[in-house]
């Protein structure tokens, strides 16, 4: 897993050259049939990487996005209405049997389909029109990471090629770069602040939400430590009945017009004595811990998460854990 992450700066500038004849075809193709929605199909770490991209596209080009259930068409066996729609199928295998059989429903039912996959030569890929090689390389590791993160840097180009969107092609032909100074930030203070819990809150609000919901993911799969993800517009309901003075609580604001929000969630969090950490300059009473900046408001979540995969890496072994190898996990799930 070390290893991985530090390929991570590598593969996204493999992925941005390797791939960006398809890239641009694919994202003419998105231009050309003028979408009114969009649906993504994906589980795991790949339904993360969806979600993020949920925010991307309805921030940027407008046009609503929807996950659609994979059981839908697998088990159920029903048909969706998707004529005139783009659907985006993430896989990082390209065999996960029902992600297969939406992909292949949608097509049916005229959407046109768009497979972003480290596996090129899949059933995923015969099931789509366009497919996006997201050139990883070989992941060893059963916690994604760069799989993850080139499968949202694939999203991220698709639509930038889609919308005409220099200023974002030109920000994702830096972040290899701001990558390589994410993976090298300090969160040792962070990691002291978990030494007496055994359950944390990660936080964040629009893009980073989904950086925060693969945060989660990968504090349980490597460390067996309970953490919970939510929008930092909603944990302030419910969810606050749980936190205690000493509780952890993550919150992940990138540089975009959600971080003021975020950080005065972090301060009142950490008002009521709870134990919090933000990247965010923002905050007053919150532990503020490094972070990277982009330049830009979709690729700053990015640094984000390759900072939060270098951590809990890290404080994996520091548990005395095995991060490659999670007990009761596979690196392919084929679900049906």
């Amino acid at each position: 897993m070390r290893r991985e992450i530090m390929e991570i700066p590598d593969a996204v500038a493999r992925l941005l050259d390797g791939s960006k004849t398809a890239l641009a075809a694919a994202g003419a193709a998105i231009a050309r049939r003028d979408p009114h929605f969009v649906v993504t199909v994906a589980r795991g770490s790949s339904d993360h990487a969806a979600l993020f991209l949920k925010y991307a596209v309805e921030l940027t080009a407008g046009l609503a996005v929807a996950s659609v259930g994979p059981s839908v068409a697998s088990i159920y066996g029903r048909r969706l209405k998707l004529a005139g729609s783009v659907c985006l199928a993430i896989s990082q295998s390209g065999k996960s049997p029902d992600i297969v059989a939406m992909a292949t429903a949608a097509r049916a039912a005229d959407a046109l389909t768009v497979a972003i996959t480290n596996t090129a030569v899949s059933p995923l890929a015969d099931a789509s029109d366009h497919v996006i090689n997201i050139q990883a390389g070989v992941e060893k590791s059963i916690a994604a990471t760069k799989s993850f993160v080139n499968s949202v840097v694939a999203g991220l180009a698709l639509m930038a090629h889609s919308t005409n969107d220099q200023a974002l092609l030109a920000a994702l032909a830096k972040l290899p770069g701001h990558l390589r100074k994410a993976i090298g930030s300090d969160w040792t203070d962070f990691a002291g602040a978990l030494s007496d819990s055994n359950s944390l809150f990660i936080l964040g609000r629009g893009p980073a939400f989904a950086m925060a919901t693969e945060a989660a993911l990968k504090l349980k799969e490597t460390c067996a430590f309970h953490a919970e993800s939510y929008s930092a517009a909603e944990i302030m309901h419910g969810p606050l009945a749980l936190v205690r003075p000493g509780f952890p609580v993550l919150a992940l604001a990138a540089r975009d017009a959600a971080e003021k929000s975020v950080a005065e969630v972090a301060d009142a969090l950490a008002g009521k004595q709870a134990n919090v950490f933000a990247t965010s300059d923002l905050v007053a009473k919150a532990a503020g811990i490094p972070y990277v900046a982009t330049g830009h408001p979709l690729t700053d979540p990015l640094a984000l998460i390759v900072s939060f995969y270098s951590f809990v890496e890290a404080f994996a072994r520091h548990r005395g854990l095995n991060p490659d190898q999670p007990p009761n996990l596979r690196k392919v799930t084929e679900t049906l």
